[in-house]
């Protein structure tokens, strides 16, 4: 699973600690009323997380429990430190219903709650100052199209043909955390834009390759695409600076292998 194709959560610069449990009991505990969890077959390719139409549940295919804490926290799989092998190494299949529709902030919430119960995930957050990309508004202007405010169902980011990418009702948080899955160094990318609807766009770039790659090796529809950060100045109207900022650090304390039915 290619970690780079799926926003760092982020807060004053020091060092502190969250428990997960006193995040959930802040959030009313929402749960799923019936959950699944096996492993997946040996050898499959490919993995899917998405949630169920209407906000009915989520279904999971084929997918490291460390991806899963990445999406549902929205922190980049880079910055997950702690752990067993097993968390990247293998892959599970979740099948998770709600007793009624609901939004996907609620079921990212009970996803949470499903980990910390079946897993007995612990973990706590470090936030020290480091080396960050601030997101910023381009002199240019912005060139997204509002689209309301939150996220919908639907995964916000989709990829196109060329390394182009198609976003549909994407906050900033997840714009960030997404970006930061895009760039080869351990920058996270933190939120300056105090932008707070959701946007709709079309972001086509060169994907980056490592030095010693060179750039005749990429398809030759992508080679002619521009960096991805000239690629948000002159598509979006947003822009990538260089500075220091608050970095955090989601640090396992403990989990289980999840426990069937």
């Amino acid at each position: 699973m290619n970690a780079r194709c799926l926003c760092t959560l982020v807060a004053a610069i020091g060092l502190m600690s969250v428990s997960l449990a006193d995040g959930q009991e802040q959030t009313g505990r929402l749960i799923f009323e019936v959950a699944s969890i096996r492993p997946s077959q040996p050898g499959l390719r490919g993995g899917s997380v998405k949630p169920l139409p209407g906000g009915t549940g989520y279904s999971v295919q084929n997918i490291p429990v460390k991806l899963m804490i990445s999406l549902m926290y929205k922190v980049p799989m880079s910055q997950i430190v702690g752990g067993p092998d097993w968390l990247n190494s293998e892959n599970y299949d979740i099948e998770a219903r709600t007793d009624r529709p609901y939004g996907i902030d609620d079921l990212h919430t009970m996803f949470q709650s499903l980990l910390a119960d079946r897993l007995k995930l612990k973990f706590h957050k470090e936030i020290k100052e480091g080396p960050v990309y601030a997101l910023m508004i381009d002199k240019s202007g912005l060139k997204m199209k509002a689209d309301g405010k939150g996220q919908n169902l639907a995964i916000p980011i989709v990829p196109g043909a060329g390394n182009e990418f198609i976003g549909t009702r994407v906050p900033m948080q997840y714009l960030c955390w997404w970006l930061t899955q895009q760039l080869d160094d351990s920058r996270p990318v933190i939120d300056k834009t105090d932008l707070n609807d959701s946007y709709d766009f079309t972001l086509a770039f060169a994907p980056e390759l490592p030095p010693d790659v060179p750039r005749e090796n990429l398809p030759t529809k992508s080679q002619d695409r521009p960096s991805i950060f000239d690629a948000l100045k002159e598509q979006v109207g947003l822009k990538l600076v260089a500075q220091k900022g608050p970095v955090a650090s989601f640090v396992i304390d403990h989990v289980d292998r999840p426990s069937e039915n």
